[in-house]
């Protein structure tokens, strides 16, 4: 297991799957890692605001026996007045471990890089590793196996869709990933997951079509068409990613009793008809749930006391 948790590239498949097991185990019986992380301190750096992150890892290393420090925009400002890589090095001087949702994921690295603790991956706008070993955690529980299985994801080549296509690779699943023109993933990680895949049975197939795509997929994944920090493109983007909502017709192409995920926040009538994240293939908000216990699973391995 490496010292971070920064991008799910870092680890092997049996990493994973010892992670998302933990993390079953962790929501079974909470009450038996309630002194897992006692007395250690998590900083929480947020350049970026959200909900889901900063309340799950807030609850999570609370009901860890540890606490969460949160430190805002206005506590600490990164690039401004100190370099990352001195408040990386004074933070851990303080605290057992480093979260941070940025911006930039160089970020990320310098503070792992620096830091004497682990660096968890809140999110950047790379990847987001915390959210896909909580959907990976989420298809186990409604599909058993991941191995084989078909996870299908429309619309932007963003931080979500690289973290996906990483976490399905390594997992020996077949991720589909449907864009419109000029939003496609980064090229670079579309070759390193496809290389990944060929050697776990898994495959990455990348285009344009979203029916394509769906066709009988086991998941449909999708995310916000602008995400965060983007707004002055959300008029042109909505122009462009016509044809790419997941509506009820792109649903039924997808294997019967297909589920249907998304990170939130969600834009009903946007990326998603409201029939489909309402419905009964849904299982967002178990999506947002798993957040919670995949990353105590993280906390456990990386400051835990005795895992």
């Amino acid at each position: 297991m490496p010292r971070h948790f920064l991008s799910l590239a870092d680890h092997t498949e049996q990493e994973l799957r010892d992670l998302i097991d933990l993390a079953r185990l962790i929501k079974a019986n909470p009450r038996a890692f309630r002194d897992a992380c006692e007395g250690k301190t998590l900083a929480m750096i947020f350049t970026k605001p959200s909900l889901r992150t900063r309340v799950s890892f807030e609850t999570g290393i609370y009901q860890l026996g540890g606490r969460g420090l949160f430190l805002g925009a206005s506590d600490i400002q990164l690039h401004r007045g100190e370099s990352v890589g001195d408040t990386a090095t004074v933070l851990g001087r303080f605290v057992d471990g480093i979260m941070a949702r940025v911006h930039g994921h160089a970020d990320v690295l310098e503070l792992a890089e620096k830091a004497h603790v682990p660096v968890i991956n809140g999110l950047s706008d790379h990847n987001h590793p915390c959210q896909v070993l909580a959907d990976l955690l989420t298809i186990k529980e409604k599909r058993v196996t991941l191995a084989g299985s078909t996870i299908t994801y429309v619309g932007d080549g963003n931080n979500m869709s690289h973290s996906l296509m990483v976490g399905a690779a390594i997992m020996g699943m077949n991720m589909r990933i449907a864009h419109p023109e000029g939003y496609a993933p980064d090229a670079e990680l579309v070759g390193w997951a496809t290389a990944r895949a060929a050697e776990t049975g898994g495959s990455v197939h990348i285009c344009l079509d979203p029916g394509e795509a769906v066709d009988g997929a086991d998941a449909v994944y999708t995310d916000a068409w602008t995400s965060m920090g983007w707004e002055d493109e959300a008029a042109e983007r909505t122009a462009r990613f016509q044809g790419f909502q997941v509506d009820s017709t792109l649903m039924a192409r997808a294997r019967k009793g297909a589920i249907f995920m998304h990170c939130l926040p969600a834009h009903r009538g946007e990326e998603v008809a409201p029939e489909v994240i309402d419905g009964p293939q849904s299982v967002i908000f178990d999506q947002a749930e798993n957040r919670l216990h995949a990353q105590k699973a993280i906390m456990v391995k990386l400051m835990g006391h005795r895992h």
